[in-house]
């Protein structure tokens, strides 16, 4: 049974029903003169002051209770100062072949095309050298540190990086390091230079009956560090694939004061619909910053079948542009001036429970004692 609803209408003065003028009903208002509304404002001024001291007396009170810059151990770097706030990245969205020659010239032209529109930093996908399979990775494997003639993808990372004076995040390539094989990730400078090298620090060693079975620690060992590289372009912390499931990585890097997070991935077509887009957006919305993601394009006829959708991600968690599944190159703007505003907006990073929770750096606590 439907509870009955009392709509109160509203009732004419008296005066206006026997006829009278509204004018004259007006007229009977008592008017606000401007020395009482000023008065009325001055007061109601007074009060929301009051109301703000309040609150702000509120708040550090329970900022002195909840501790939340324990929340991070060590104690989170504030949010450095870019050396530029606004540009262009580029994502490298392309077909992987077995011909290692073949890849290496797409992903040349790939980053040429993104520098001419403009992107001041390339991401290429996760192992954009080699087909994604565990008897390829030891066969396409090279010898970064020798470099040269010994890596001929990151010597065309490298020289490239120089000619179009762009920073590289050099998407991953299969890295042979005495008699362990890497998944690694290279950052270049606009001199050249290798500004950081990232190997996959949580390996890609799934099950799902029926679907999809991977391991990848059957040729690949672990990489021991997490990667965070000061750019021309920002700060940037480095993770593969399989790594932005981890979202303590992710809070690591934003604690190193961290602008942008750069995923190169090859994620298939089981996890791919159901997570790709989803994890991507998470750590945005969690570390409140940009991701840059970049994927192989797909190969239906391959053995491993890359799902695609390059994309990148506004420190809202909101999409700013990403790609369908073909090869594409595609060029959005990074403003960084997004970042303090959206934490501004929602301050949670100072709303934490440090003393209920941590989330400890390993390495940083150790270089500090």
């Amino acid at each position: 049974m439907k509870a009955a609803v009392t709509t109160k209408l509203f009732s004419p003065p008296t005066a206006l029903k026997s006829g009278g003028k509204i004018s004259n009903y007006f007229s009977s208002v008592p008017r606000l003169h401007s020395s009482n509304f000023s008065q009325i404002y001055s007061s109601i001024h007074l009060n929301s002051v009051k109301s703000i001291k309040k609150a702000q007396v509120a708040m550090s009170s329970m900022s002195a209770t909840y501790k939340p810059e324990e929340a991070r151990v060590p104690p989170a770097i504030p949010l450095p100062k870019p050396p530029i706030t606004k540009f262009k990245i580029g994502l490298c969205q392309f077909l992987v072949a077995s011909d290692k020659e073949r890849n290496i010239a797409r992903a040349r032209k790939a980053i040429e095309e993104a520098a001419q529109q403009g992107a001041q930093l390339v991401l290429l996908p996760e192992i954009w050298n080699s087909p994604y399979s565990n008897d390829c990775f030891p066969l396409y494997a090279e010898d970064i540190n020798a470099g040269g003639s010994a890596s001929p993808s990151t010597a065309m990372l490298s020289e490239l990086s120089q000619r179009l004076k762009i920073t590289i995040v050099g998407g991953s390539i299969p890295e042979r390091s005495g008699d362990k094989i890497f998944n690694t990730c290279c950052v270049f400078g606009a001199d050249g230079t290798i500004k950081g090298k990232h190997r996959k620090i949580h390996l890609f060693d799934i099950d799902i009956p029926g679907k999809m079975t991977f391991m990848e620690s059957k040729t690949l060992t672990a990489g021991e560090s997490p990667t965070i590289v000061d750019t021309d372009v920002g700060r940037i912390g480095i993770g593969i694939c399989y790594d932005i499931r981890f979202q303590e990585l992710a809070a690591i890097y934003a604690a190193r004061g961290a602008h942008l997070l750069c995923y190169p991935g090859a994620f298939n077509m089981t996890t791919g619909p159901l997570h790709w887009e989803l994890l991507q957006r998470a750590r945005a919305a969690d570390c409140q910053l940009y991701v840059a993601t970049c994927s192989p394009a797909r190969d239906s006829t391959a053995n491993y079948v890359a799902w695609g959708h390059s994309t990148l991600v506004g420190p809202f968690g909101e999409i700013l542009a990403t790609a369908e599944h073909e090869e594409v190159t595609v060029v959005a703007e990074v403003d960084y001036s997004f970042i303090e505003q959206r934490r501004t907006n929602l301050p949670f990073q100072k709303q934490r429970r440090g003393d209920l929770y941590q989330l400890v750096d390993v390495q940083r606590l150790n270089s500090v004692g």
